[in-house]
């Protein structure tokens, strides 16, 4: 849904945009001295949330702005935004897979930037009836638009493997079979559908020691990772960015763990090298970088801005600037897939899991499809 304050972007005088947002985004000083807006550019923030960084880009120049969030909430609540951005700022619902395509729908050929802050918003986090946090109870939701499934469907339907991969690959929890078991349990006693109940139902079987993250953190992690398909979102994002900038615009991703970070690093690895060619291909089917990395090692937040916002201490930024060469195929590199469970040995005679002699085995983690059909071993 494209805001109806502004549906082109017609030529107007620098405003600084100044309005109040509810947070000042992590890293959003070192993010913008990396995209570098200049006057006349054209800005894509991917994930506009509390429009900290969109508002940061106006304000730097006398640029314009495509605001992407698929959270209803966040277009709705940024409509004072968008009046004092004087025609620079269009706000659309929708997802920053395919930021390009909605870039175009709106008649933009090529931006001059892009910047991504992954995961879940404070606004988000900081609002009980959206489910993302136990801090608050509220109801086991976590999705961050308006479709799918919530986390307590699938906490409800998934089988007690599935939901030991996706808490254990997505949330990387060593405990993952015991929460998973203790899931299954419970639920047996009645429908698992509030934040609370489930915090209260890992905290039984995962003890952190003084100074630890809660319990719980990894477990909501995985379960709102899998609901929304960031990771897989995230590909997409980073393979529309490369179609969309043009030769010297500027990629900008803030991440906030390992799994986002991973990615973004080894496509900006495999994207700013040669590559496709081998002994036994012609040289013309190499394929030139597509990105040159600014950013030899991630950008992390100082102790004090960690002091004023605890939230920042896990932010990673990364920022690559574009070549002339022709985007890669979204396929032309393979991006790294979900991790797999680790390899485990295991005992010669057959177990509980239905396992038969002794070998190695490892899992990847379930489909969204895979997982509503629940009753799987």
């Amino acid at each position: 849904m494209v805001s109806e304050v502004n549906r082109s972007f017609s030529t107007c005088s620098a405003v600084s945009v100044t309005g109040p947002t509810p947070h000042v985004p992590v890293l959003l000083r070192q993010a913008i001295d990396y995209l570098a807006p200049r006057d006349g550019g054209v800005y894509i923030d991917g994930t506009f949330g509390a429009g900290g960084y969109a508002a940061a880009i106006l304000g730097a120049a006398a640029a314009r702005v495509i605001g992407i969030d698929r959270d209803m909430n966040a277009i709705a609540a940024a409509q004072a935004q968008v009046d004092a951005s004087g025609g620079r700022l269009t706000l659309v619902e929708g997802r920053f897979a395919a930021l390009d395509a909605i870039a175009s729908g709106l008649g933009v050929a090529a931006a001059d930037g892009v910047v991504l802050d992954l995961g879940v918003s404070s606004m988000q986090l900081d609002t009980p009836e959206r489910g993302f946090s136990f801090r608050h109870d509220g109801p086991l939701d976590m999705r961050m638009g308006r479709d799918g499934p919530s986390a307590a469907d699938i906490v409800a339907a998934a089988s007690e493997r599935d939901l030991a991969d996706i808490i254990f690959n997505l949330g990387e929890e060593r405990h993952s079979r015991a929460v998973a078991r203790a899931i299954v349990e419970a639920r047996r006693h009645g429908p698992i559908v509030t934040t609370g109940a489930l915090a209260d139902i890992v905290g039984r079987v995962v003890h952190g020691r003084s100074g630890d993250i809660h319990p719980a953190t990894r477990t909501f992690q995985a379960l709102r990772l899998f609901v929304n398909d960031e990771l897989h979102e995230l590909e997409g994002g980073l393979a529309a960015a490369e179609r969309i900038l043009k030769p010297g615009g500027r990629l900008v991703v803030v991440s906030f763990h390992s799994l986002e970070d991973r990615i973004v690093k080894t496509f900006l690895a495999a994207r700013s090298h040669s590559g496709g060619g081998s002994r036994h291909l012609p040289e013309k089917m190499l394929q030139a970088a597509t990105y040159r990395v600014l950013t030899r090692r991630p950008v992390t937040p100082d102790a004090a801005e960690i002091h004023e916002n605890p939230r920042a201490r896990s932010a990673k930024l990364r920022a690559a600037e574009r070549t002339d060469a022709p985007a890669r195929p979204a396929a032309g590199v393979p991006l790294p897939t979900l991790p797999r469970a680790p390899t485990l040995t295991l005992p010669r005679k057959r177990g509980r899991e239905g396992w038969g002699r002794r070998g190695r085995v490892g899992r990847g983690t379930p489909s969204l499809a895979a997982v509503l059909q629940g009753n799987r071993r």
